[in-house]
C-alpha cells in the first residue's frame, strides 16, 4: 500500500517533509519483526518505549518510521506524528481496507462478565443462521474455526487482520471483549463499532492502572469514541454504567435487574440446574445460574434486539444457550459433592458465585478454593479473603498462576484479610493440585466445592514458564480415585 494512503486520517505533525509515494509492504511496532521496505511505528509500551528501537528498525531495513517523540530518525522517511498509537490503530484500518465497517461489530468492556456475554451472543446469532466472528479471553473464532487467543483484546494489527479474514470467509457480525488496557492504549481507537455494551466495574487490575478512577477513565473511553450511529447498552444497577456514557455520541439504552429500564429481567427460579428469567414480561428458562448471569443474558437479549433480531427468536435461543467453558461448569460426585469450576478471580466476582452458590442450597456446606495471581494487583489480595471468609464454611488458600512472584509471598498477602474468626476453617496448600485434592476428599454430603480463579486456563505459570494444569482435568481425576 501507498505510504501516503496509509497515512489517511493521521494526525501528522506540521513540519514533516513530503510524504514520498513510497510502496509499503508490512507495518509493526515491534523493531524484531521489520523487514525490508516495511513501516515501523514507534511507541511508548507499558514498559518499554518503541522509539529506543527506531535504528534497529532502521538497520533491519525499515524504509519509513512513524514517531511522536525526538529528533527525526535519518537514512529513513520520517514521519512525526500527535499520537503515535492512534496512528497505528488508523495505518491498521486502512491497511486492511477498514474490516470492522463491512460486518456488525459489537464490543462490551467492564470488570466481569465480558467473555460470557460475547460468547452467547456468538452462539445465540451463529444459532439464528448468521456466519458471526468472536474475539474473546479464551478463544478467537472466524465461523466455526477456533483460534487461540493469547490475551483479551489484540493490538490493532492483529485485530483488523482477524476482522478482514472474517470479512473474507462471509462473516456478518463480530462479537469483541474490550479491556481497559485496550481502550487506555487505543487498540480499538478506529474501529467501526455498531453497538458496545457495559457490564460491571469492580476492584481489577490496578497493577496496571494504579487508581480505580483511571481504571474508570479507560473503560470510558471506549464509549467516548462511538459513533452517533451506534448504540451504548449500559448496565444502570452499576453506579458507574451512567458515568461510563456520560460522553458517548451513541444511542444510550440501559438494562438492569432491579430497577426501570429498556431491558428489565427478574430471577423467578433457581438451582443448579438453572434459572426461570422474566425478561421484559416474557418468562424463559435458562442452563445459568447466579444473579450475575441474569445480567449476562439480559445484555445479551438487550443487545440482539438492538441489532434487530426478532424478540420471540432471540428467548427460544437463550433457553437452548451453553454455559461458557470455565463459567460455572460442575463435576458431580460421590455422595451428591458438587464441584464448580470458575474464572472469578475479584473480590466482586466471588462475592457472586458464592452469593450464588450460598443461595441455591442455603444448608449445603460450602468449600471454596482460590488464589491470586502473582506480578498483578496486590490490593485486592485481602479483600478475596475477606469477601470468601464471608460466605464460605471452609476455605483452602492456594496458588493461582504465582509466575515471577514467590507462591509464598502472595499467600501472606491473602492471609492478611482473613479474619480472625475464619482462621479455623481455613488451610493453606501453596500447591494448587494438592489443594483441590483435599477440598473434594474433606467435603461432606451434598457438599458444594468452588473452585476459583483459572477457569478455563488449561495451564498454570510458574516462573516465566506455562505447565499444563486444567482444574477440571484435577477434579474429575480425584472423584474417580475417591
Amino acid at each position: 500500500m501507498l505510504l501516503n494512503k496509509l497515512l489517511e486520517g493521521v494526525a501528522v505533525v506540521k513540519g514533516n517533509a513530503a510524504i514520498p509515494e513510497i510502496d509499503i509492504a508490512e507495518m509493526t511496532f515491534d523493531s524484531r519483526k521489520c523487514k525490508p521496505g516495511c513501516l515501523f511505528v514507534a511507541i511508548n509500551g507499558y514498559d518499554q518505549d518503541g522509539h529506543k528501537y527506531i535504528p534497529e528498525a532502521i538497520a533491519a531495513g525499515a524504509s519509513a518510521v512513524v514517531y511522536q517523540e525526538g529528533e527525526a530518525p535519518e537514512n529513513v522517511v520520517p514521519i512525526k506524528v500527535e499520537d503515535s498509537r492512534k496512528a497505528l490503530a488508523i495505518m491498521a484500518a486502512n491497511y486492511f481496507d477498514h474490516p470492522s465497517r463491512k460486518l456488525s461489530l459489537v464490543g462490551i468492556t467492564g470488570t466481569n462478565g465480558k467473555t460470557t456475554t460475547v460468547t452467547l451472543l456468538y452462539q445465540l446469532f451463529t444459532d439464528l443462521g448468521y456466519s458471526c466472528g468472536l474475539l474473546s479471553t479464551i478463544e478467537n473464532r472466524i465461523g466455526a474455526d477456533h483460534i487461540v487467543a493469547d490475551r483479551t483484546t489484540p493490538d490493532p494489527l492483529e485485530t483488523n487482520a482477524l476482522l478482514a479474514e472474517m470479512c473474507r470467509k462471509g462473516c456478518e457480525y463480530c462479537f469483541m471483549e474490550v479491556s481497559s488496557q485496550a481502550a487506555g492504549q487505543d487498540r480499538t481507537y478506529a474501529l467501526d463499532f455498531r453497538g458496545a455494551i457495559f457490564s460491571n466495574l469492580t476492584h481489577d487490575h490496578l497493577d496496571y492502572h494504579k487508581t480505580f478512577a483511571e481504571y474508570l477513565r479507560c473503560k470510558k473511553l471506549f464509549f467516548d469514541y462511538l459513533p452517533k450511529t451506534a448504540f451504548a447498552l449500559t448496565n444502570v444497577d452499576d453506579k458507574n454504567g451512567p458515568v461510563i456514557v456520560q460522553n458517548t455520541k451513541a444511542e444510550i439504552h440501559t438494562y438492569s435487574c432491579h430497577t426501570a429500564a429498556d431491558f428489565q429481567c427478574k430471577i423467578i427460579e433457581s438451582s443448579l440446574e438453572g434459572m426461570q428469567l422474566r425478561i421484559n414480561g416474557k418468562e424463559v428458562w435458562t442452563r445459568f445460574i447466579g444473579a450475575h448471569n441474569a445480567y449476562n443474558l439480559t445484555a445479551v437479549y438487550g443487545a440482539a434486539m438492538l441489532l434487530g433480531a426478532d424478540k420471540e427468536e432471540i428467548l427460544e435461543n437463550i433457553s437452548r444457550l451453553e454455559p461458557v467453558k470455565g463459567r460455572m461448569e460442575y463435576v458431580k460426585g460421590g455422595d451428591n459433592v458438587t464441584a464448580v469450576v470458575d474464572y472469578a478471580h475479584t473480590p466482586d466476582a466471588l462475592q457472586n458465585v458464592l452469593g450464588t452458590l450460598r443461595n441455591v442450597d442455603p444448608d449445603a456446606e460450602l468449600v471454596c478454593v482460590f488464589g491470586c495471581g502473582g506480578d498483578r494487583d496486590k490490593t485486592k489480595r485481602p479483600e478475596m479473603a475477606a469477601t470468601v471468609a464471608k460466605f464460605a464454611d471452609k476455605m483452602i488458600v492456594t496458588s493461582d498462576n504465582p509466575r515471577t512472584e514467590d507462591p509464598e509471598a502472595i499467600i501472606a498477602d491473602i492471609k492478611a484479610g482473613v479474619p480472625q474468626e475464619a482462621a479455623g476453617k481455613t488451610l493453606y496448600i501453596i500447591d494448587r493440585k494438592e489443594a483441590i485434592r483435599t477440598a473434594l476428599m474433606m467435603a461432606q454430603k451434598n457438599a458444594i466445592v468452588l473452585v476459583a480463579g483459572k477457569g478455563h486456563e488449561d495451564y498454570q505459570i510458574i516462573g516465566k514458564v506455562k505447565h499444563h494444569f486444567d482444574d477440571k482435568e484435577i477434579i474429575s481425576e480425584t472423584f474417580k480415585n475417591l
